[in-house]
Parts: C-alpha cells; structure tokens; sequence
C-alpha cells in the first residue's frame, strides 16, 4: 500500500460518510460510544438515516386557517371537493349530509357522526373547530362535538368558554378518562385549534408492548401531557384497555350543535422500536440484526474501494458486529501500510503524519469497544511510530497552549 499525502487520507475520512447516503458527509467513524446491545447506531454516528425535508406550513389565525406542512395529508382543505374524502358514518353508501359553508366542514345536526375515508394510526393530527357564535345551552349541551381517534379515541369539543362542565368531559379532555391540563379556550365563534400527537396502543396477543399515548395543545396551550390511553372511551362507562387496529378513520361527532371544523390534515408518524422502528432503545434481537445490517451495508461499500479508503471502511464495519474474515483482512493491509511508513526514511516519514494518526485513532477506538482484540498487531505498530515521531505530543502542546 503505497503511502498517501496527509491531505488525501483526511479528505477521504471526511467523505465516508457519503459512501453510505447521498447527502454529504455529516460526521466521523470512530467518534462517539459505540453501538451496545440495546441500541444498533453509534453517538453520532455517521451511517444513521438523515430525517426527511418538510416544507413547514403556516399558523392559523383565529380569521385565517394556516398552510400545512409540505408532507401532510390533507382531509378538508375549505373546498366543496373535499366532501367527497368523509362518509356518513352509519351509511357510508349515502356520503355525508354535512356540508361547506364559508370554507369551513359544519355539522348538520341529526345527521349522524361522519368518518374520514382515509385510515390512519400513528400521527401528528392538526383539526381547528368552532363552536356556533349564538350561545346556546350549557355544559355538555354547549357547543358540543368530538374528535374520534382510528375511530375509538375521543377528544372532546366543547364551548367550555365561560361554561363549567364535568373535569373529564371539558373541551380537549380525554372523554370519560382524563382531564385537560387547562382551559385554553377562545370565545365561541371563534377557532379553536387542535394538535394532537397520537400513539395506538401496540399488543403482542394479550401482552402490551406499549399503552399507547396522546398529547394535545389547545391554542398552543398542553392540555393532555403524554397521557396514557385506557382503550377505547365511551359515555358513563370505564374504558376498557386493548389493542387497536393498524388504522382507523378520523370520526367527528354529531352531537346535536352546529360545530364548524377546518384545516384538517394529518402527519403519519415512524414506527415505534416495538412495530420494528430503529430509533430509541430496541430489544436484543432486533439491535443485533440492524447492527448486521449496517455493517453489511458498509462491508459491500469497501468492497468497491481501494488503499486506506477500503481499510477504514472495513475497520468502521467492525463497530457493528465481529467478523473473522474482515478483521483477517485488515490486520494484513494496515500491518503492511504500518511496515512501509516504519522503512520511510526520517526526511520523508513526517508526510504519512495524517496517514498514521488517522489509523492509530481507528484502532484505539475499536480497541476501546473491544472491538478488535488486543494482540492486533497493527495497533501496537501505530502506536510505535506515532510515540516515536512525538506526533501525540504536538497534541498535547495544543491543549497546553489553549489554557
């Protein structure tokens, strides 16, 4: 292997992230902790998948509805056209007899709660509302309707303006189940704005692999802080817990009032580690086969390489999982890099500084993790030149000097 300028090797550490996506290099290998048997990505580690873009949208005002986000699904928009994306939800054959009336969905009252045509579980659902300005009634006889998550969830709408009703029936309250953090309501008339983050409830049989959740801000206000889902809610009757489906439609509730709604769309959110997502603590199992995974990713990139660039990326593979061929072949190349720069005469060996350095961080790193074992040889080779020429000294000067 014939020795490089320093300049080369250091431009080739900083494009192998870009061997793996498309982007550009966002990072180092053998940086932060490595990946451990709960969790298959390093601390910052290079090769984990880059969030998508999104075009964030605009925010409503109480006269204006604002712009979605670029990726959301949009399931009334203020147009006529939009009727024709909800059914009735008792006879889905005849449509909906609510109507559009001044851009916004208006309930009719006696026709029956609607549901959306599209299904959906996990989301960011974002649904604005408006109770009818001539106040009429009160407490649950005010301004009142609900918002059905899959259809089995509800968050209440209700003109709790100046109206007291029961804790866990109040507008944004988990129905039946849990109370709003505070009352963030405008005056009746007015929009009232609704984000909710939603996570099913996840069964494996009879066994529970997570609850399920829900926030909500109302106006911008939390009102359901990351609270628990009971099952299903219901009226006068304790929910029961169970799993959901995968999807469900959004179901809004005729409850006798001419509630106006607008602005709906929703966001469909990752899965979760236990539905086979990769982010936040995985089981054992599932941490191994995605650490496979990506070292296979990177052992195929290699193998397209050549020189130091191909022994790096074999050495980076070795953080996700132990493979008796590719360590084989990288103690041979580095042991034989390491043997050239030692041979280099004492006029030209500073030129393989950023080589060297380069190699011993990769090797001390992987020895740290236990990586490799600790009679690889090219480690203690590194280490040699690199104590010999002083060149971890001129590090620790820098530091010295920054004090």
């Amino acid at each position: 292997m014939k020795p490089r300028p320093i300049f080369t090797l250091l431009n080739i550490m900083l494009t192998l992230a870009s061997t793996v996506r498309s982007e550009g290099p966002t990072g180092s290998p053998f940086y932060g902790d490595a990946p451990d048997e709960h969790h298959p990505w390093a601390i910052h580690d290079q090769n984990r998948p880059q969030p998508k873009l999104v075009t964030p949208g605009s925010f409503s005002t109480p006269e204006k509805p604002g712009q979605p986000p670029s990726d959301a699904i949009i399931l009334f928009g203020g147009s006529e056209a939009d009727l024709a994306k909800w059914v009735s939800d008792k006879k889905p054959d005849e449509g909906t007899k609510w109507i559009v009336k001044d851009g916004a969905f208006q309930c009719v009252p006696g026709s029956g709660y609607v549901r959306s045509k599209e299904e959906f579980g996990d989301c960011q659902l974002h649904i604005e509302w408006a109770a009818p300005a001539e106040v009429k009634g009160d407490s649950q006889g005010r301004g009142n309707s609900g918002v059905f998550l899959m259809g089995k969830m509800e968050v209440q709408v209700l003109d709790n303006y100046n109206n007291p009703s029961y804790a866990d029936g109040m507008a944004s309250s988990v129905y039946g189940v849990n109370p709003p953090l505070a009352n963030a309501l405008r005056p009746p008339g007015v929009f009232q704005v609704y984000d909710i983050i939603f996570r099913r409830p996840v069964y494996d049989g009879n066994k529970v692999l997570d609850p399920g959740y829900v926030t909500v801000f109302v106006n911008g206000v939390l009102t359901q802080d990351h609270t628990q889902i009971e099952g299903g809610t219901g009226h006068k009757s304790r929910t029961v817990p169970g799993p959901f489906p995968e999807k469900g439609p959004l179901k809004l509730q005729d409850h006798g009032n001419p509630v106006r709604y607008r602005n709906i769309w929703y966001r469909p959110l990752p899965p979760r580690s236990v539905e086979g997502g990769t982010d936040g603590p995985l089981s054992a199992e599932a941490t191994t086969a995605k650490r496979k995974e990506i070292a296979k990713t990177i052992r195929d990139d290699a193998a397209k390489l050549q020189g130091e660039a191909k022994l790096l990326r074999q050495l980076e593979s070795l953080t996700y999982e132990a493979d008796a061929v590719t360590l084989a072949e990288t103690e041979k190349s580095a042991t034989a890099f390491l043997d050239e720069v030692s041979k280099t005469s004492a006029d030209k060996i500073e030129s393989h500084k950023g080589q060297v350095m380069v190699l011993d961080n990769a090797l001390k790193y992987l020895a740290k993790f236990n990586r490799i074992p600790g009679t690889f040889a090219p480690k203690a080779a590194a280490s040699k030149i690199v104590t010999e020429q002083e060149w971890d000294k001129d590090k620790k000067e820098r530091k010295g000097n920054k004090k």
